[in-house]
């Protein structure tokens, strides 16, 4: 099975920490989600993954570099979702593609959303939830029915970022120019009259990494145990409290949770509710509240 990761995004809301790194190398419980993404998709079954890339391309390469079925895509340009993909088609197999974000956690079962594409016969078959924040597609009837928050029959809901595809829908995106691939998904139902299937999948962890609150209320939750850890996660909770395995606490304080990469820890310190990462610099007796440290 072929699966693409869609990482070639600026993460502009993420300002300034993703002048550091690409929003898919942000780390959770100290390791880069876009790698726990491929694990998870190999997991499921995937063999053949593309990544693509385009802001700190070459970061996004050097991390995906060696990993066996998994192919770096830089883009020179910006493509957007569907130019993204367009480029890809010339190494797909004819067999479905599944698609996902690389900014995202959830507890979504990729290989259940491919066998629902295969079982239902439709062009495409995007992963819908009851999110109000994002609730922007029409559904009705297991089918999305319109695009863009104008409810039509139905119901409105939001786009998980999860989706399987035909590949021949690539086939008419302008190759090398900058196109969404919600903008092809409406023209398969308006004009070409397709079918494109909504699989509900309401009541899924998922987050929207898309800014710092959300990067650290993620944490929060993983570390409290109130959304599911992956499996695929190196880190064992034995605490709210998670730190890489070289670090030293003295005498700092940790209250509620926090996760700390490889830093060289002051002898006193507050940590509460933070997240630190790799080389990131900690006065002493300093404060932190809140916050991503970087």
């Amino acid at each position: 099975m072929q699966a693409m990761i869609l990482a070639a995004g600026f993460g502009t809301r993420l300002l300034p920490y993703t002048k550091i790194r690409p929003k898919p190398l942000f780390p959770l419980l100290n390791e880069p989600l876009l790698l726990l993404t491929i694990r998870r998709l190999k997991v499921s079954g995937f063999d053949r993954i593309i990544v693509n890339c385009h802001y700190l391309k070459e970061q996004i390469v050097e991390a995906v570099s060696g990993i066996p079925g998994v192919t770096g895509q830089e883009e020179d340009t910006v493509l957007g979702t569907g130019g993204g993909l367009r480029m890809a088609l010339s190494q797909l197999h004819d067999e479905p593609l599944l698609v996902t974000n690389g900014d995202i956690y959830h507890s979504i079962d990729y290989a259940e959303l491919y066998r629902e594409h295969l079982a239902n016969h439709s062009t495409v078959t995007m992963a819908m939830h009851d999110y109000p924040r994002f609730n922007k597609v029409c559904e009705a009837g297991g089918f999305v029915t319109g695009f863009g928050g104008m409810k039509k029959s139905g119901t409105l809901l939001a786009f998980t970022g999860l989706h399987v595809l035909e590949p021949w829908v690539l086939e008419s995106i302008p190759p090398d120019l900058e196109y969404s691939i919600i903008d092809r998904y409406r023209d398969l139902l308006e004009v070409k009259g397709e079918t494109i299937s909504a699989y509900r999948v309401d009541g899924c962890t998922w987050t929207d990494m898309g800014t710092v609150e959300d990067y650290l209320g993620l944490h929060g939750r993983l570390l409290k145990k109130k959304v599911p850890l992956w499996p695929e996660f190196s880190a064992v909770l034995e605490g709210p409290v998670v730190m890489h395995p070289s670090g030293v606490r003295h005498s700092v304080l940790f209250e509620d949770w926090c996760c700390v990469g490889k830093v060289k820890m002051p002898e006193q310190a507050t940590l509460r509710r933070c997240v630190v990462w790799d080389g990131a610099k900690i006065e002493e007796g300093a404060e932190h509240s809140d916050s991503l440290l970087a």
